[in-house]
Protein backbone atom coordinates (compact mmCIF):
# COMPACT_ATOMS: atom_id res chain seq x y z
CA UNK A 1 0.00 0.00 0.00
CA UNK A 2 1.04 3.24 -1.27
CA UNK A 3 1.42 5.97 2.19
CA UNK A 4 0.96 9.08 2.05
CA UNK A 5 2.57 12.12 4.44
CA UNK A 6 -0.12 14.06 6.68
CA UNK A 7 0.64 16.99 4.43
CA UNK A 8 -1.60 19.37 2.39
CA UNK A 9 -1.31 22.86 0.61
CA UNK A 10 -4.48 24.89 0.06
CA UNK A 11 -3.48 27.75 -2.23
CA UNK A 12 -0.32 29.16 -0.84
CA UNK A 13 -0.54 27.86 2.51
CA UNK A 14 1.16 24.57 2.86
CA UNK A 15 1.40 21.97 6.20
CA UNK A 16 2.69 19.12 7.48
CA UNK A 17 2.77 16.64 10.10
CA UNK A 18 6.04 15.44 10.99
CA UNK A 19 7.57 12.92 13.85
CA UNK A 20 11.57 14.00 14.60
CA UNK A 21 14.44 12.21 16.36
CA UNK A 22 16.73 13.20 18.70
CA UNK A 23 19.75 10.96 18.55
CA UNK A 24 22.33 12.23 21.22
CA UNK A 25 25.47 11.16 21.45
CA UNK A 26 27.55 12.70 24.76
CA UNK A 27 27.55 16.21 24.04
CA UNK A 28 26.17 16.37 20.20
CA UNK A 29 23.31 15.70 17.95
CA UNK A 30 22.78 13.30 14.87
CA UNK A 31 21.39 15.62 12.33
CA UNK A 32 21.18 15.57 8.27
CA UNK A 33 21.45 17.56 5.06
CA UNK A 34 21.21 17.01 1.55
CA UNK A 35 22.47 19.12 -1.29
CA UNK A 36 19.08 20.91 -2.15
CA UNK A 37 18.95 22.76 1.44
CA UNK A 38 22.24 25.19 2.84
CA UNK A 39 21.69 23.80 7.02
CA UNK A 40 20.91 20.87 8.75
CA UNK A 41 18.04 18.97 10.23
CA UNK A 42 16.44 17.03 12.58
CA UNK A 43 16.22 12.97 11.08
CA UNK A 44 12.97 11.95 10.99
CA UNK A 45 10.38 13.18 8.14
CA UNK A 46 6.29 13.21 7.60
CA UNK A 47 3.98 10.98 9.34
CA UNK A 48 1.55 8.82 7.29
CA UNK A 49 -1.77 8.74 7.09
CA UNK A 50 -3.20 5.81 9.82
CA UNK A 51 0.51 5.86 11.45
CA UNK A 52 0.95 7.45 15.08
CA UNK A 53 4.01 9.93 15.23
CA UNK A 54 5.88 7.04 17.69
CA UNK A 55 5.74 4.26 14.21
CA UNK A 56 6.64 7.14 11.81
CA UNK A 57 9.48 8.65 14.44
CA UNK A 58 10.77 4.45 14.36
CA UNK A 59 10.63 4.09 10.87
CA UNK A 60 12.14 7.56 9.73
CA UNK A 61 15.42 6.47 11.80
CA UNK A 62 15.90 2.81 10.19
CA UNK A 63 14.89 4.54 6.91
CA UNK A 64 17.61 7.69 7.40
CA UNK A 65 20.17 5.42 9.97
CA UNK A 66 19.89 1.95 8.99
CA UNK A 67 19.34 1.16 12.69
CA UNK A 68 16.63 0.23 14.53
CA UNK A 69 15.90 2.53 17.85
CA UNK A 70 13.00 2.46 20.12
CA UNK A 71 11.76 5.65 21.63
CA UNK A 72 12.84 7.03 25.12
CA UNK A 73 9.95 9.49 25.33
CA UNK A 74 8.26 12.23 23.74
CA UNK A 75 10.58 15.32 24.32
CA UNK A 76 8.99 18.57 22.46
CA UNK A 77 6.06 19.46 20.29
CA UNK A 78 7.18 22.72 17.71
CA UNK A 79 5.12 24.51 16.27
CA UNK A 80 7.20 26.40 13.41
CA UNK A 81 5.51 28.97 11.22
CA UNK A 82 8.16 29.94 8.38
CA UNK A 83 8.49 30.92 4.46
CA UNK A 84 9.63 29.22 1.48
CA UNK A 85 10.02 25.60 0.35
CA UNK A 86 12.68 24.63 -1.80
CA UNK A 87 10.42 24.40 -5.00
CA UNK A 88 7.88 27.80 -3.96
CA UNK A 89 10.17 30.30 -1.73
CA UNK A 90 6.86 32.39 -1.22
CA UNK A 91 4.73 29.70 -0.07
CA UNK A 92 3.09 30.35 3.64
CA UNK A 93 4.36 27.16 5.46
CA UNK A 94 3.17 25.73 8.81
CA UNK A 95 4.57 22.03 10.51
CA UNK A 96 3.87 20.32 13.62
CA UNK A 97 6.59 18.54 14.91
CA UNK A 98 6.52 15.87 18.01
CA UNK A 99 10.61 15.41 18.90
CA UNK A 100 11.33 12.10 20.11
CA UNK A 101 14.28 11.38 22.77
CA UNK A 102 15.63 7.85 21.07
CA UNK A 103 17.57 5.11 22.76
CA UNK A 104 20.38 4.74 20.19
CA UNK A 105 21.19 0.68 19.66
CA UNK A 106 24.70 0.77 18.27
CA UNK A 107 25.83 4.34 16.91
CA UNK A 108 28.78 2.51 15.21
CA UNK A 109 26.24 0.78 12.46
CA UNK A 110 24.57 4.49 11.78
CA UNK A 111 25.05 4.38 8.19
CA UNK A 112 25.81 8.19 7.36
CA UNK A 113 24.21 8.42 3.62
CA UNK A 114 20.95 7.91 2.52
CA UNK A 115 18.06 9.82 0.79
CA UNK A 116 15.82 12.59 1.14
CA UNK A 117 12.04 13.08 0.91
CA UNK A 118 12.38 14.71 -2.12
CA UNK A 119 14.71 12.12 -3.83
CA UNK A 120 18.02 14.03 -2.70
CA UNK A 121 21.12 12.23 -1.71
CA UNK A 122 21.34 12.73 2.45
CA UNK A 123 23.90 12.83 4.53
CA UNK A 124 24.46 12.59 8.16
CA UNK A 125 26.42 14.51 10.37
CA UNK A 126 26.65 14.95 14.44
CA UNK A 127 26.78 18.21 15.50
CA UNK A 128 28.29 19.52 19.02
CA UNK A 129 26.27 21.33 20.99
CA UNK A 130 27.99 24.44 20.69
CA UNK A 131 27.84 24.52 16.93
CA UNK A 132 23.99 25.16 16.96
CA UNK A 133 24.43 28.40 17.72
CA UNK A 134 27.55 29.37 15.07
CA UNK A 135 25.78 27.24 11.88
CA UNK A 136 22.30 26.93 10.41
CA UNK A 137 20.85 23.74 12.31
CA UNK A 138 16.94 23.58 12.72
CA UNK A 139 15.70 23.20 15.23
CA UNK A 140 18.40 25.51 17.29
CA UNK A 141 16.56 24.27 20.96
CA UNK A 142 17.85 20.37 20.53
CA UNK A 143 20.84 20.92 22.92
CA UNK A 144 18.81 22.41 25.23
CA UNK A 145 16.06 19.70 25.17
CA UNK A 146 19.13 17.17 26.02
CA UNK A 147 21.03 19.20 28.46
CA UNK A 148 17.56 20.51 30.51
CA UNK A 149 16.36 16.95 30.45
CA UNK A 150 12.68 16.60 32.67
CA UNK A 151 9.71 14.68 32.00
CA UNK A 152 7.77 17.91 30.59
CA UNK A 153 7.24 17.85 27.00
CA UNK A 154 8.34 21.31 26.41
CA UNK A 155 5.79 23.11 23.70
CA UNK A 156 7.94 25.44 21.56
CA UNK A 157 6.74 27.69 18.80
CA UNK A 158 9.03 29.28 16.31
CA UNK A 159 7.76 31.96 13.78
CA UNK A 160 10.68 33.03 11.11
Amino acid sequence: MNQMDCCFTQGSHWFRYRACAIIPDGNRILMATNPGVDYLYSVGGGVHHGETAEEAVKREVLEETGVAMEVERLAAVHENFFIGLMDDPDRLCHEVSLYFLMKPASLDAIKDTGVSGDGLPEHLVWVPFEDFGRIQVYPHFLPEIILHQSQQVRHIVTRE
